[in-house]
């Protein structure tokens, strides 16, 4: 592990009375698997929102590969959120009428120029190579999760952030989808963050923080 990749000191984000997450100070280091669990409403996915540029904190600092993310206008957090973050969601958002090569250049439309050897390169790299031409609807889910992961990694992001990314995917799949980010991971270097409720999915990263009502109240060392 390197240096810190983020690092928050009183990271805040309320809505009206509601104190989504309360103040919070993180580290995590360049190279790590971080996995943030708790219950409905924890602050899991607001977390997330936050360093995925997603969404505003009230107050607190936050940065990220050592930028603070706050004074940025919203061209630089567009900026940010398409060369530096990559997004899993539970929910694929993949586009149905489009096939999976087509999805995957959807993402390079934003960043840069659409590369369909490359969208092809990165399909063949979470094992669908021989489902460029499909549509959404013709895939499992374990494959559409999967080319959101193609998605995800095409622009060479240093933050991969996942929202449940296995939420909807039975036992079989979810750890195919595990595997290949473990994979993935050790080959481009990327950090990861996932917000998960399942333990077993939790337990695949390096350190698992538990959120419970907008705070951070523990955090452990995975044994794998």
């Amino acid at each position: 592990m390197g240096s810190m990749i983020i690092e928050t000191e009183g990271l805040t984000r309320s809505y009206g009375d509601i104190c989504a997450l309360k103040p919070l100070n993180l580290e995590v280091p360049e190279g790590e698997w971080l996995s943030v669990m708790g219950h409905s409403g924890s602050g899991k996915s607001t977390l997330l929102n936050l360093i995925g540029g997603l969404d505003r904190p009230t107050a607190g600092t936050l940065k990220v590969g050592g930028e603070e993310l706050l004074g940025r206008d919203e061209d630089g957090l567009a900026r940010y959120r398409r060369e530096f973050v990559g997004i899993i969601f539970q929910q694929h958002h993949l586009v149905p009428y489009l096939t999976a090569v087509e999805n995957v250049m959807l993402a390079q439309y934003f960043h840069s120029v659409p590369d369909e050897a490359e969208a092809r390169t990165a399909l063949e790299r979470v094992g669908l190579g021989h489902r460029l031409k499909n549509r959404p609807s013709e895939l499992s889910g374990g494959e559409q999760q999967r080319v959101c992961i193609a998605r995800a990694i095409i622009n060479s992001p240093r933050l991969l952030l996942g929202d449940e990314p296995t939420g909807n995917l039975d036992h079989k799949s979810t750890v195919m989808v595990l595997e290949l980010l473990r994979e993935l991971r050790l080959e481009e270097r990327f950090t990861i963050i996932m917000v998960t409720h399942n333990q077993e999915v939790a337990a695949w990263g390096d350190r698992t923080i538990y959120l419970d009502d907008g705070l951070l109240v523990r955090e452990e060392r995975s044994s794998r």
